[in-house]
């Protein structure tokens, strides 16, 4: 089993899939606990472990990150990772700091963070965390990590050399050429999308381009998002831009320049909805979607059920279309070679089977709301199967659509009829 994502029966929310960097001084400090087969020593636990061992315990994002902290503390990890909780009031975003250490810093209110794969968390408040804990929360003794193994790398005044308020991302993260490559492309990316006039985002300015390894891990939106605005980053390529592999403005340096968010390899998508506004018994909603985001969409599961539709569960090592998981990476692997092609019609697939998602969301929501809590766990059921058989409909269609104009332009076509 590898949980990756998940909202448990209190509505709580947990996503584990993030793996992040480091670097050799803090490596050295708090080594990463690794099994040994020659001596049989025990290693860590790392994101496969973290959904099954913490959500099921939890009642709340904040008891989320005391639980896998303390079980940080206890038994270690083999990797660097970052882990998200999130409920009806709080999101808290946890990350690995060495084998034993971590810190977690409650995102402000109106943010949203922007996660490449490396430590991100920009500033830290240790008295906040050595006390009430409002906003920051970390491994016991990390002051004195800091201070023994000198990991702290901000300038300060030779009369006060001890940290409080600290960059992580300088004490703790990497600082490699590899991540204007594969990371700060991808938050500049998303940054760039939901804060367009924010910054001059195009003119290589320090704090603002590709390569700044400054820009902010959260960051106050425009406007208020979307779970469009969210798959929408998630799918990203630099359209737009001259790093868009798909598009014929840059030349072949820039087009490959990058690691694309919506890459190739994409597996699933879990969008975590908890809707403060709304009883705890239909409150909370996952958005599930998977293979390479650019090219599928999103169906919408109710999570206060006992099973989800077979369509999204049924995915085995047999390619079929009765599976979403399969049908969803024929359909990329299809278009991927004729993108401008299929555009229009996955473009038309994707505004279509959304907006049934939020209908069939939004009828669901409606009859809950007059349901005593044993029929609303049977709604809610019945809620999903009928997302995921409209959806499949749709998602059937599409894929005969993208297999005709696929077809239409294979290498051998000649236009002389054989009639």
């Amino acid at each position: 089993m590898w949980p990756s994502a998940g909202i448990n029966a209190a509505n709580v929310g947990m996503s584990a899939t993030e793996t992040i960097t480091s670097n050799p001084w803090v490596l050295g400090a708090d080594p990463l606990v690794r099994h040994d087969p020659a001596t049989g020593a025990p290693g860590g636990f790392g994101e496969e472990d973290f959904v099954t061992l913490v959500l099921p315990y939890i009642r709340t994002a904040r008891e989320g990150v005391e639980r896998l902290g303390a079980l940080l503390t206890e038994h270690g990890t083999y990797e660097m990772n970052g882990i998200a909780f999130s409920d009806e009031q709080d999101i808290w975003w946890l990350e690995t700091v060495g084998g034993h250490h971590w810190i977690a810093r409650r995102v402000p209110e109106d943010h949203y963070v922007t996660m490449p794969n490396q430590l991100g968390i920009d500033s830290f408040d240790l008295d906040d965390a050595e006390g009430p804990g409002r906003d920051h929360l970390a491994s016991p003794d990390l002051r004195e990590f800091l201070t023994t193994h000198h990991l702290d790398l901000t300038q300060r005044d030779v009369d006060d050399p001890a940290p409080s308020v600290f960059n992580p991302r300088l004490a703790f993260g990497s600082h490699t050429s590899a991540d204007h490559v594969y990371n700060t492309p991808r938050a500049w990316s998303m940054q760039r999308t939901l804060n367009p006039t924010s910054e001059d985002w195009d003119a290589g300015l320090p704090g603002a381009s590709p390569n700044s390894d400054d820009l902010p891990w959260s960051r106050r939106p425009e406007r208020l998002l979307t779970i469009e605005d969210v798959k929408d980053v998630l799918s990203s390529h630099y359209q737009g831009t001259v790093f868009d592999p798909y598009s014929a403005r840059g030349t072949e340096a820039e087009r490959t320049a990058f690691r694309p968010i919506g890459i190739n390899r994409h597996n699933a998508l879990a969008i975590l909805q908890i809707r403060p506004d709304l009883p705890p018994s239909h409150r909370a909603l996952q958005w599930v979607a998977y293979a390479s985001l650019p090219f599928t969409t999103l169906i919408p599961m109710f999570t206060n059920v006992e099973e989800a539709p077979g369509y999204l569960t049924t995915t085995g090592a047999n390619v079929s279309t009765d599976s979403f998981y399969w049908t969803s990476r024929m359909i990329a692997a299809l278009a991927d070679a004729h993108h401008a092609e299929t555009l229009p019609a996955i473009e038309r697939y994707q505004q279509r089977t959304l907006a049934l998602g939020h209908a069939a969301v939004h009828a669901a929501t409606a009859a809950a709301s007059s349901a005593n809590d044993v029929q609303v766990a049977a709604l809610l059921a019945g809620a999903n199967t009928t997302i995921a058989v409209q959806i499949r409909t749709a998602t059937d269609a599409l894929l005969g659509e993208v297999l005709a104009t696929a077809s239409t332009h294979m290498t051998n076509r000649f236009s002389r009829s054989d009639g």
